[in-house]
């Protein structure tokens, strides 16, 4: 589904992404994983048009949108979530929800002039989904509360279910985990796996966590100092030698004979 070649992004003589190559297959949660300061946001944000790269292409479904910005993605059906949460904190879960879907006739002055009938017949509509994905993810509870006043778990959740109110191709979650409880990383990993088995959707997650990363994610991708690393299962990966150096700053098997 998505192809990126050669992808580089430099800032002065930083080179944050540096001759990455890798290729996301529809139907999958793909993990890319990595030590801090790896590149993996600033790829995140080179592929979602928040940077436009120094050299390279992103192609998605074979058509180049290298540099393209963010909201000619979200027509394309690439949705991104954010490490910190980006809510309309004085609007309702419910009313988050609905702010999503673009090009409402509800946003034409002319229309609510001169066509209030099929306004209100597209806000039901729109309605009606929010309510399908507040039910989908559990969260009834809160569907009326304001955003601002939400965990920052259930604003992951809330994040993730901005993604569902428009049709995805593929969803791109940036530590979907950072800063929530085990309890409701259960609650995102069952949704993030739902989503995928049963609705389809193509996921690729940054994400720290390993465990969480082991249960949802094949294959995982590794990212150090811009560079591919190693792709492969989650076991393979945690098993390389080179991953672990790039991690621990040992190898595998010198740990080994020291014991470790």
């Amino acid at each position: 589904m998505l192809q990126i070649s050669d992808l580089h992004m430099h800032f002065g003589g930083i080179r944050a992404v540096d001759g990455v190559s890798l290729t996301l297959a529809p139907g999958k949660i793909t993990g890319l994983i990595g030590p801090n300061g790896a590149g993996k946001t600033t790829l995140f944000n080179v592929i979602a048009g928040l940077h436009k790269p120094t050299s390279g292409t992103v192609r998605l479904d074979g058509e180049d949108i290298t540099g393209l910005p963010p909201h000619a993605l979200f027509h394309k059906g690439m949705l991104r979530t954010f490490q910190i949460a980006h809510e309309f904190s004085t609007l309702t879960v419910r009313e988050n929800l609905m702010m999503v879907p673009p090009q409402q006739s509800g946003e034409r002055l002319l229309d609510v002039w001169l066509r209030p009938d099929k306004i209100r017949a597209e806000e039901a509509a729109i309605a009606a989904r929010a309510d399908d994905v507040i039910e989908f993810l559990q969260i009834e509870a809160v569907a009326h509360e304001l955003a601002g006043n939400l965990s920052g778990g259930q604003k992951k959740l809330l994040e993730l279910g901005r993604t569902m109110m428009v049709d995805a191709k593929i969803v791109f979650l940036d530590e979907v985990g950072a800063g929530v409880n085990r309890t409701l990383l259960n609650v995102i990993g069952d949704a993030v796996l739902r989503l995928n088995q049963e609705r389809g959707y193509t996921f690729c997650m940054i994400e720290h966590d390993m465990e969480f990363i082991t249960r949802l994610c094949d294959p995982v991708i590794v990212l150090a100092e811009g560079q591919v690393l190693a792709t492969g299962s989650a076991e393979s990966v945690k098993n390389n030698d080179a991953v672990i150096e790039a991690y621990l700053g040992t190898g595998l098997k010198n740990r080994e004979k020291a014991g470790a």
